[in-house]
């Protein structure tokens, strides 16, 4: 657990983009991994059948968070000020120079727009470095579909950024 808590935190925060939510999930990920330690056959890596369940945990606690709001809370999520009650773990430093700072905040505000899907591909194959075949196998889906869904998420993050970023 010690060797993998980071990447999986990380990659977790990616799909679910909330500090508490991501923690949360995360430690729901580690009880799953220790509940089916058993079936982790050794057949690949452990990060390899790691991901798969970070992935999974994570996009359900998407689609729970939204049933809840979709029934208890209005359809409009953004509070009075116009900030999503969902924020990001970071802001951009203050030490960083201000273009610098925009960009980035850019970048996370269009993150959080992507659906979870394209999200999750994105954040295993530019965070965590994998292959098309190695998401494929993490998250049970076509290589096919790996490309597709990276190949959306980055046509809807250029679209959004736009050409000066």
């Amino acid at each position: 657990m010690k060797r993998h808590h980071e990447r999986t935190y990380r990659l977790v925060y990616s799909v679910v983009r909330h500090e508490h939510d991501a923690r949360d999930v995360a430690q729901e990920v580690w009880l799953t991994v220790w509940r089916q330690l058993a079936k982790f056959r050794g057949d690949a890596q452990f990060s390899t059948w790691l991901h798969p369940i970070a992935v999974r945990r994570s996009l359900d606690h998407l689609r729970k968070r939204r049933r809840w709001y979709d029934i208890f809370l209005p359809l409009d999520i953004t509070g009075e000020d116009g900030e999503s009650h969902y924020q990001a773990l970071s802001t951009p430093d203050q030490s960083d120079d201000k273009g610098k700072g925009e960009r980035i905040a850019k970048v996370r505000e269009a993150l959080k727009t992507l659906p979870p899907k394209l999200r999750a591909v994105l954040a295993l194959r530019e965070l965590e470095g994998l292959s098309y075949e190695q998401i494929a196998a993490a998250m049970k889906i076509p290589s096919g579909t790996v490309m597709s869904r990276i190949y959306h998420a980055r046509r809807v993050l250029a679209k959004k950024l736009g050409p000066k970023l």
